[in-house]
């Protein structure tokens, strides 16, 4: 059965593996599950409906599942889902859906929150993403798997950020990101692609170059961007950064991309 500290606060009806571990002065509501072999160190807080999967450890003074930060979030029935094997440090902050978002807040597996980092209302994490201490994202955003968020970073409400991009400390981001890409700055704008990831994922040094050509032909030109990306839409065939990046762009030109700070001379 569950290992509970007796200072702990456990609702009846929260739902706990057997071999879940609870510490001293922990708050668990009634609508929380926890999976199998979950840790909680002391002082976690976690509320709302929300589900927290297997292997995930917690540590003091994160407060999960909590309401949105939103004006608009009037109690309605929203939650939050937390994958498998997260670790999750102190003072990290998940906020729960709204109804007129997601209605859920959903971080994958595998994923690194380090001190002080937050997840706001109707994010999707993808797996194995890793916050440094104090990256932010605001609400409805998206994040690709493998991708870092570096300290102190902050991502503005609906923005995309692509799998495996490179998030630099202190950056803010305001723009769509594409996949592998890197961004630096106070406005952050891309200044390259994060070839660091792309070795450790197993890209050959002829797909590292051909995916820079890709970036290239993208990001600088005197044309317009949209007829640069025709001209990348016909190296899809050949180039798998070259499909992932336009399977990106294509799924929402809703929002601004965004772009080197130097090379693009004129927009679409």
């Amino acid at each position: 059965m569950p290992k509970i500290d007796p200072t702990a606060r456990v609702e009846n009806s929260a739902g706990l593996a057997d071999d879940v571990v609870i510490g001293p002065y922990c708050i668990i509501g009634p609508h929380v599950v926890l999976g199998a072999g979950v840790r909680l160190h002391a002082h976690v807080n976690i509320q709302g409906d929300t589900t927290i999967g297997a292997g995930t450890e917690i540590f003091p003074f994160a407060s999960l599942g909590t309401p949105p930060q939103s004006i608009h979030y009037k109690g309605e029935k929203t939650r939050l889902i937390i994958g498998e094997n997260c670790h999750i440090r102190e003072h990290v902050t998940a906020n729960i859906g709204t109804a007129t978002g997601r209605g859920e807040t959903r971080i994958g597996n595998g994923v690194m929150m380090m001190v002080g980092s937050h997840v706001g209302h109707d994010c999707l994490v993808g797996d194995h993403v890793m916050f440094a201490n104090n990256a932010t994202l605001a609400g409805h955003v998206d994040v690709g798997e493998r991708t870092f968020l570096g300290g102190l970073c902050a991502v503005h409400q609906f923005t995309r950020i692509g799998q495996q991009c490179m998030i630099s400390g202190l950056t803010g981001v305001r723009e769509d990101v594409i996949p592998y890409g890197n961004v630096l700055g106070q406005a952050g704008k891309l200044v390259g692609l994060n070839v660091i990831g792309m070795k450790r994922r197993g890209f050959t040094r002829a797909e590292i170059h051909e995916a820079r050509a890709v970036y290239r032909d993208l990001f600088f030109g005197e044309d317009t961007f949209d007829e640069r990306l025709e001209r990348v839409r016909e190296k899809v065939s050949t180039s798998p950064f070259a499909a992932a990046v336009l399977a990106f762009v294509d799924a929402d030109r809703k929002r601004a991309l965004c772009h080197p700070s130097r090379g693009v001379i004129k927009e679409a």
